[in-house]
Order: C-alpha cells, then sequence, then structure tokens
C-alpha cells in the first residue's frame, strides 16, 4: 500500500499553538448585550442602519442590573468554553444605560477572575458631546480600565468628531488609561477617522497607547492613501483590532472604490508592522443577531478574506497582540 501524505487540520494546529501562547484574547466584544435577539426583533437588524441602532438598542439598555449581569456572565461562561483567556468589552454607559451595566460587569469581573482576565471599555452611543452624555463618559472612568470612544456619533449629530476625539484623549492621559475607538465602520471612501486618530494620537502625545477598532474603510481607499495612512499609524504607534464577522455584512452601495472585503485589511497592516488584534465584537444582538462569539470562526475568516496565510502571525493576533492592545502583557 503507498504511503499517504499527511492530512493537515489547521484548525487543530493553530488552537494548539494558541493554548501554547496563553490562550485565546478576544480583544473586542459587546458582552452586557449578548443574546438579546429574538425573532420579534429580527427587522431592527434588517431595516435599520447601524446610525439607526445606536438609538433603538436602548429598549435593551433599559435593564436591570441583574439582567445585565446574567447576560454578562453567559457571555464570559461562552468564551471560557472556547479557551478564551482574556476579554475586553465596552459597556454601555449613558444617559440610557447609567452604571447598571458597568456595576453587573464589575461584579462579573470578580466573579471569573480566576477564569478569564476581562477588561472594561465605556461604550458612548450617546456620544461625549452633550452634557448628559458627558456627565455618564466622566463617572464612567471609575468602573473601566481603557477609554473608549465612537467619534461618528458626536461627528453625525454635532460636527463634532474630532472634538470626540480630543475629550477622549485628554481623558484617558488625565487618568492614566489607553484608548479604544470605534472608527471607520462604514466601508466608504468617506471615512477617515483612522487617519484622523492617528494625528489626534501624536498631538495629545499618547503614542503607544491607542487602539484603532475595525477600520474597514481603510481598505475601501486607493492603495496610496493606505499607505500614507499606514505610515501615520506607525508614528504615532497604533494599535488595531479586527472583527471580521462584524462587518462582512456591510451593505451593497454603488459607490465606485477598490475592489475589497469588508474586512479591517490586516494582511496590509502587519506588512507595516502595526500590533493587530481580533475580537468577536457583538454576540447575538440588535447589531449582529447571528454571530455566536466563535473565536475560531473569527480567526479564520481573518485568513481567508484577507487570504493571510502567516500562521505564526495568526497566532500572535489571537494571543500576545490581544494582550498587548487591552495591556495586560
Amino acid at each position: 500500500m503507498s504511503q499517504q501524505a499527511p492530512q493537515w487540520n489547521f484548525q487543530h494546529l493553530l488552537v494548539e499553538e494558541i493554548k501554547n501562547n496563553g490562550g485565546w484574547v478576544n480583544a473586542h466584544a459587546h458582552i452586557d448585550r449578548a443574546f438579546t435577539i429574538t425573532p420579534e426583533s429580527l427587522d431592527i437588524y434588517r431595516k435599520h442602519s447601524l446610525e439607526e441602532k445606536w438609538d433603538l438598542v436602548d429598549v435593551v439598555k433599559n435593564a436591570s442590573e441583574e439582567e445585565y449581569y446574567r447576560r454578562i456572565s453567559m457571555a464570559l461562561e461562552l468564551m471560557i468554553s472556547q479557551g478564551v483567556a482574556a476579554v475586553g468589552s465596552f459597556i454601555d454607559i449613558d444617559p440610557v444605560a447609567e452604571d447598571r451595566a458597568a456595576k453587573a460587569a464589575v461584579r462579573a469581573k470578580e466573579q471569573y477572575k480566576d477564569q478569564i482576565s476581562v477588561v472594561l471599555i465605556n461604550q458612548v452611543l450617546k456620544g461625549v458631546i452633550e452634557p448628559e452624555a458627558r456627565k455618564w463618559f466622566d463617572r464612567a472612568m471609575e468602573y473601566v480600565d481603557i477609554v473608549g470612544g465612537l467619534p461618528k456619533r458626536d461627528e453625525r449629530d454635532h460636527g463634532k468628531g474630532s472634538e470626540h476625539m480630543d475629550i477622549l484623549l485628554e481623558t484617558a492621559k488625565k487618568h492614566g488609561k489607553m484608548v479604544h475607538v470605534h472608527v471607520d465602520q462604514f466601508n466608504t471612501q468617506n471615512d477617515k477617522e483612522t487617519e484622523l486618530l492617528a494625528e489626534k494620537t501624536i498631538e495629545h502625545g499618547m503614542q503607544g497607547k491607542v487602539v484603532a477598532v475595525h477600520s474597514i474603510s481603510l481598505a475601501a481607499h486607493p492603495k496610496e492613501y493606505r499607505e500614507r495612512v499606514y505610515k501615520k499609524l506607525q508614528e504615532a504607534e497604533i494599535m488595531m483590532i479586527g472583527c471580521p464577522t462584524a462587518w462582512i455584512d456591510a451593505p451593497r452601495h454603488e459607490d465606485l472604490q477598490p475592489f475589497h472585503n469588508a474586512l479591517t485589511p490586516v494582511d496590509e497592516l502587519v506588512k507595516y508592522g502595526i500590533t493587530v488584534a481580533i475580537g468577536s465584537d457583538n454576540i447575538a444582538d440588535y447589531m449582529l443577531p447571528f454571530t455566536d462569539g466563535d473565536m475560531w470562526s473569527e480567526l479564520k475568516l481573518m485568513a481567508i478574506g484577507n487570504r493571510f496565510m502567516d500562521l505564526d502571525e495568526l497566532v500572535k493576533i489571537a494571543t500576545v497582540n490581544g494582550r498587548k492592545v487591552l495591556g495586560i502583557e
């Protein structure tokens, strides 16, 4: 009988190496809203844009602290069951959620501390410009490990996306915290938030302490622009988190753009020496009803969608890079 070639199982190979390197790190999630989608609420996902859902999701943010604790615990147990060693999660702290989700998250962080490291980041769906929103943003600093941002909210409502970034960076510098910012989420050349974030990071002297989340619109720009931004990211020492499943459903539009997938351009970022990590983003909620928080699925989509087959780098993205962007090296 002729000898057959070995059958490689890349999932087994990578998962074993991830275990050997300290376990999975889910660098970006929203565990306080996990498992809130229902068949009846699917129309919110189908019929409304992301920007509209920033307010429509209020219905699940009017939850009690105990309900938040239940959701967060379920999400953490899902992570633990996969061998996730650390997770960074945005938590809604704003005029609607107030600090109920934050208090629940702090409780869960303590409850599960022997099984998983939990890094808390404040989500600012109401922005940071309106006085009431700013009050809860400032109050969030007593609960969170990292300052979170969403400049597009204040850009849309007040034309103040740049000021939003200033507030994030000034606050983080004052409190000695890192910053994670949702940027360039709309898969269009109109988005240039990643470039602005790099410039603002340098302006505020926050090099090495800022992380961009998503940046899928980078891939929609011509190569010359992308390479200019990558150089700015290098100068600002900005790190990046990609969440592949979160944006693969980007809606069709008629803009003419370079051919690309709706994914963070990991293959190009890595070539420029930019630290890239991976996250699940939302889990079974109004934003992403069909995502299930499976980290292997996320890593596989990142590799396939970017034609990125550097196995050593994929292991780093899933482990050491995640710890670095969460500040838990």
